[in-house]
């Protein structure tokens, strides 16, 4: 789905009014209904829930821009994301983390079962993971009286049940279980859905009978930077020759794009020629400015592929 970067800026200002829950992600869900869409969490992986209230009428989005919930979630989780690095830096303060950990302290002792961290996270406005992190790397580091090094850090998000406390084990659950933009469990839905929509891309290629070189193939041959395909025999998509085709399970906004053009995209076009971008949530249509210099963006695997063979039939 295209938006206008009016339309975009006016959906990411209601969606900073969220906080980021699974609680707040089904308001919204209930909110701005799909019809019989399929519709997934701000990964896309997750199946929608219908339960929830509807938000508030003072954070009613305009039906003028009202979006696919795909969309609006794809979305939302960018711009959060965006608003964690802004104040990322707070967070990490010394006397933050150890306001943090005794706030922490205090309310397990207050009572145990409920979710502190959680709470604690939303009331400051930060991802939940990270509270969760923070917090654990502050207790392990008064455990053991020391550091502790990320490896370790790392696989007891994974793995709470690694965790020697039991309270701060399942404290540290319920904000990974609750949060949907940062974490373990986000990071794995995300590296799925990203290689789901990689399989669909080459299903459609296959239907198509167009030849083609998977990324694997790619690499095996020394490339480092690749596409996710590589066509044998270009094909031409609404007058325009494509040579490569990159799938991405997002909502292609401009800072995102940005650093894919250059990181990614613009290396493609210097060593394989112009190419396709498929965002398969959608993208601001705006962005969509360097066709002629041969880089393509769509919202979908193009109906109207032109192939050598089918032009030479014409002909």
């Amino acid at each position: 789905m295209k938006l206008s970067k009016a339309q975009y800026d006016e959906i990411a200002q209601f969606l900073g009014h969220v906080q980021p829950t699974r609680q707040s992600l089904r308001k919204l869900k209930e909110r701005f209904p799909s019809g019989k869409e399929v519709l997934w969490d701000s990964t896309c992986l997750i199946p929608a829930c219908g339960d929830g209230n509807k938000l508030s009428e003072v954070y009613a989005l305009p039906t003028s821009v009202s979006q696919s919930q795909s969309t609006l979630l794809s979305i939302f989780s960018q711009e959060y994301q965006k608003q964690i690095k802004r104040t990322h830096a707070k967070h990490h303060t010394a006397e933050a983390i150890e306001t943090y950990y005794q706030r922490y302290l205090s309310g397990v002792m207050k009572n145990a079962a409920a979710p502190v961290l959680l709470e604690l996270a939303n009331e400051v406005d930060f991802a939940p993971s990270l509270m969760a992190r923070i917090v654990l790397e502050r207790f392990l580091q008064e455990q053991e009286g020391t550091i502790p090094s990320k490896t370790l850090i790392n696989s007891m998000l994974r793995d709470p049940s690694q965790i020697p406390d039991g309270v701060l084990a399942n404290q540290i659950y319920q904000c990974t279980v609750n949060d949907c933009c940062y974490g373990p469990l986000v990071d794995c839905i995300k590296h799925a859905i990203g290689h789901e929509h990689e399989v669909l891309l080459r299903e459609m290629l296959l239907e198509k009978n167009l030849s083609f070189l998977a990324e694997e193939q790619l690499r095996a041959k020394g490339y480092d930077k690749t596409p996710d395909f590589i066509l044998e025999v270009p094909v031409a998509v609404e007058g325009h020759i494509i040579h490569w085709i990159e799938s991405k399970a997002s909502f292609g906004d401009e800072c995102s794009h940005q650093a894919y053009l250059h990181d990614q995209f613009w290396s493609y076009w210097n060593r394989f020629g112009p190419g396709l971008v498929i965002y398969w949530y959608g993208f601001i249509e705006e962005l969509d400015c360097h066709r002629e210099r041969g880089i393509l963006l769509k919202d979908c695997f193009p109906t109207d592929i032109v192939t050598l063979r089918h032009s030479m039939a014409q002909h």
